[in-house]
């Protein structure tokens, strides 16, 4: 190896690992919240400057965030970013099934200006407490909060204090913080400064106080059952900064709750037997020729046709009877009555196609109705019958047939 060559890989292993770090790790506890946030300028030393000395490194950067080995993140932690020139935020609550397991999480960052990436790790190693769960448990609803601004640490620090003025617990945590969207609110419409609400779950290690219980009075069932806001005696310790919809409040005393258990039915014979994961074959799989598998399935479908197609040329070519033959098991009325059927309709069609010519013989009367004799045809075969009217009175008639008149003495003449 060259000494051109040593010096280029050198320095690919330095820019390697000046832009990758150790993993990170931190110990967060079961049933309590988890916030991480991701800072941009953490990861801003990772991408190069700006071109031009003295302008604002101002990138804009989002982040990507995903359990080691899988397309999405575990089921507890949640990720947001507002805008790419914020910071983003991790946060959840783990439960005691992860206590022991550390969970690595991929983050990717994008720098939107250059398009480079930098990725780190972060390993969540859960720690279990003595105290989880806190048997009694009180979720807020939060209408003038984001999640992102609830999470900030000392918004989420005075909402805690002011919850421990009115509940007075020794031990109070946040459990979990869930979006109002997550639970099927609306988004809410850019005016007036309006937010989308935030739920807050706390923990404590005593009953609920007084305070706390007034929600529960049938007073404030009414108030809140015809959309009115109840009358809480310690509204006015949150009114300052936290508007809180007392009527989504909800108090849980897990002490109390009755567990479910679910029995699972039997799948029956019609659902297969589980068989563990899934493995796919091998890449040594052998190729195989699929032209023999074509011809056979192009061969059989043509020949049942071309069968088909001799056994029908036959019966129509092969199998006719003929006009001689036809005729001569006909008997002779018939072939009469058709010869004639056939001489009428050619009339019609020669007088169809002018007009011009005489009338047919068999709308003529034949003898004069008086006097017997045979009476020529009313018009001659220059007449023109397309002027002819319909109804001819006697002066048209060129051959006028005379009908005898009585005389006034009683006798006829003609």
């Amino acid at each position: 190896m060259t000494a051109a060559a040593v010096a280029v890989w050198l320095g690919t292993v330095v820019t390697i690992l000046s832009r990758s770090h150790g993993d990170r790790n931190v110990y967060p506890s079961a049933g309590v919240l988890f916030v991480h946030v991701l800072e941009r300028e953490h990861f801003k030393g990772e991408f190069p400057p700006y071109p031009k000395s003295g302008d604002a490194s101002n990138d804009p950067i989002t982040f990507n965030t995903n359990l080691m080995g899988y397309p999405d993140r575990p089921g507890w932690l949640r990720y947001i970013q507002r805008t790419p020139y914020g910071d983003g935020v991790l946060y959840g609550s783990p439960t005691a099934e992860h206590v022991g397991r550390p969970t690595v999480i991929e983050i990717t960052a994008y720098n939107r200006r250059t398009f480079e990436t930098a990725r780190h790790n972060l390993v969540i190693n859960i720690m279990a407490t003595e105290e989880f769960p806190l048997p009694y448990q009180a979720e807020f609803y939060i209408k003038n909060m984001n999640v992102e601004e609830m999470l900030a640490s000392e918004v989420l620090g005075d909402f805690l204090g002011a919850v421990k003025n009115v509940w007075q617990p020794e031990r109070l945590n946040a459990i979990n913080i869930t979006s109002a969207l997550d639970r099927g609110g609306r988004v809410p419409l850019p005016i007036n400064n309006l937010k989308e609400g935030v739920y807050v779950m706390v923990g404590a290690d005593v009953p609920f106080s007084s305070c706390l219980r007034e929600v529960e009075s049938p007073h404030n069932q009414l108030r809140c059952s015809q959309e009115m806001e109840p009358v809480i005696s310690c509204d006015k310790k949150f009114r300052a900064q936290f508007h809180i919809d007392w009527c989504k409040i909800s108090l849980v005393d897990i002490n109390k709750v009755v567990p479910v258990y679910i029995t699972r039915p039997d799948p029956g014979t019609g659902i297969l037997p589980d068989f563990g994961e899934y493995n796919p074959p091998s890449e040594s799989l052998k190729s195989r020729d699929y032209f023999s598998d074509f011809l056979v399935t192009m061969a059989i479908p043509s020949a049942v046709a071309l069968v088909l197609f001799f056994i029908l040329g036959y019966i129509m070519c092969c199998r006719r009877e003929g006009v001689e033959k036809r005729n001569m098991q006909t008997s002779d009325i018939q072939l009469v009555h058709h010869s004639a059927i056939q001489k009428s309709t050619k009339e019609l069609r020669s007088m169809s196609k002018n007009r011009e010519i005489s009338w047919p013989l068999s709308t003529l009367p034949v003898f004069n109705p008086v006097s017997g004799e045979v009476v020529p045809p009313i018009h001659p075969d220059n007449y023109e019958t397309t002027s002819m009217p319909l109804m001819q009175t006697q002066s048209n008639l060129q051959n006028q047939i005379t009908i005898p008149q009585p005389r006034p003495s009683g006798k006829w003449y003609s």
